[in-house]
């Protein structure tokens, strides 16, 4: 074991272990989270999917108590949702204000500041020039929606692009654009017409080469869509947006590179199409800047968001160029959407992400992915790691040559860690994310890996690896 797992280590069964590490004074699932998963199984929708019976009682920071006191550390964020840590007091007070004063009136008929205020912050960090224009919803699915429809609407066009492995959310339009896994699909046909998907750059599925090799794939990922899509089924005069997000979340961790969101870049240029960065899961400061298309320097057209953005109150939002939403009053509109309270925690949810949060994602995020890109080396089932800040993405493999996927052993990693005391989640067919909230200390990210790197010794002793 290396030098820095052996730190690791030594910080977990100390008392900064006992301060910082998980809590566990039951079984799992303790008998109040069984009376309650049992309940939920008889009354709640089969279509949700969870990992682990973990029954949520109370949050603070990293930190989530469930309904028989057992304490977590939390990696997962409920999605990459609560960017300032459970129930940051600076947000927890900000809502309360705010409900006492005025909980809703719905922005779609009458006028109120705070969504003004908070455009105009949000329009200070937009990763394209100004000014611009915001529709708020109450989610990412609504977000993309708006977008798609305002794409449309704006161009007069009825053709969009998106990818495979894309997560834009399940709502009919936003599903038509999804390609993540064929559940989400399944029987809910016909879909909007006019989405064609092509293959994202998926470099650790699409080639074994190195770096140089790595950018050829994703030209090539990017020049399909004008060399073979645009003459033969496809005219880009009839196409009104490319969907993308910077980094795929559900279609695991995936980092676009930067001469793919180029290539992406010049091709709507040329053909007047709109570029839509779905920043859902990776913005609001997760990547360490407030959005991870910024990192590749591309500007968009349009910019998706949700999900960090409030700390876990419902806000989506879509911001585009001011002269895109040129849409008539009537055309698209939320009776929730941009809801006072929903506003009054993303304002408070900027000023700590500005104040500290990005700035520590980018930190502990290159401490981790320091450490993590040790282990293919200690570990044959890590194939691949990647990332930006802390969106960090573990493949776990049958065989590091072969690259065969293991969404069994991947599935068995996340279990042992829940019964460890660590919540993280999967994402694509075979990838562990980590996501935890962006006010993470140094002693729970090592603790976390530490239980991590226990999970997957201990599957690959079980496959006999």
């Amino acid at each position: 074991m290396s030098t820095t797992a052996n730190a690791v280590t030594t910080i977990r069964n100390s008392e900064l272990g006992a301060q910082y590490g998980p809590k566990l004074v039951t079984p799992l699932p303790g008998p109040n989270a069984a009376r309650i998963v049992a309940d939920d199984d008889r009354l709640i929708s089969p279509s949700y999917t969870r990992s682990y019976p973990m029954v949520a009682k109370r949050g603070r920071g990293v930190r989530v108590e469930d309904v028989d006191g057992n304490e977590f550390l939390d990696f997962a964020a409920g999605i990459a949702v609560t960017s300032t840590g459970h129930c940051h007091p600076e947000v927890v007070k900000a809502i309360q204000e705010q409900a006492a004063e005025l909980i809703h009136i719905s922005g779609t008929d009458f006028y109120y500041e705070s969504l003004v205020t908070l455009s105009e912050r949000l329009s200070a960090i937009a990763p394209m020039p100004g000014p611009h224009r915001f529709y708020y919803g109450n989610s990412g699915a609504e977000a993309v929606e708006c977008a798609l429809k305002i794409a449309r609407y704006h161009t007069g066009r009825q053709n969009v692009i998106a990818f495979f492995g894309a997560f834009h959310g399940r709502t009919m339009g936003a599903l038509s654009l999804t390609a993540s896994k064929p559940q989400q699909r399944r029987r809910f046909a016909p879909l909007v017409p006019g989405v064609t998907h092509v293959r994202y750059p998926y470099a650790y599925r699409g080639c074994s080469g190195g770096p140089q090799e790595e950018d050829a794939f994703a030209l090539g990922c990017a020049r399909y869509i004008e060399e073979k899509l645009f003459k033969t089924t496809l005219a880009p005069e009839e196409v009104a947006a490319i969907f993308v997000e910077p980094i795929q979340g559900e279609g695991g961790y995936v980092v676009a590179p930067t001469i793919f969101m180029q290539e992406l870049r010049r091709i709507c240029d040329k053909y007047g199409i709109l570029l839509v960065a779905d920043e859902v899961q990776s913005g609001a400061g997760r990547t360490g800047k407030w959005w991870a298309i910024e990192h590749t320097g591309v500007q968009p057209d349009i910019v998706c968001m949700a999900k960090g953005i409030a700390s876990g109150m419902p806000l989506g939002v879509c911001m585009t160029r001011a002269e895109i939403m040129d849409w008539k009053p009537g055309s698209h509109a939320s009776t929730f959407g941009g809801n006072p309270v929903s506003i009054a925690a993303a304002l408070a949810t900027m000023d700590v992400l500005d104040r500290e949060g990005i700035a520590n994602a980018e930190k502990m995020g290159e401490q981790m992915l320091e450490q993590l890109r040790t282990w293919p080396a200690r570990h044959p089932i890590v194939g691949d790691v990647r990332g930006r800040g802390l969106m960090i993405g573990i493949e776990i493999v049958k065989d590091q040559q072969s690259r065969d996927v293991a969404g069994l052993w991947r599935d068995r990693i996340v279990e042992l860690a829940f019964e460890r005391g660590l919540l993280i989640l999967g994402c694509g067919e075979t990838s562990i994310r980590l996501a935890p909230p962006l006010i993470v200390n140094q002693y729970e990210a090592a603790i976390a890996l530490e239980i991590l790197e226990e999970c997957i010794s201990l599957v690959e002793t079980e496959q006999g690896r």
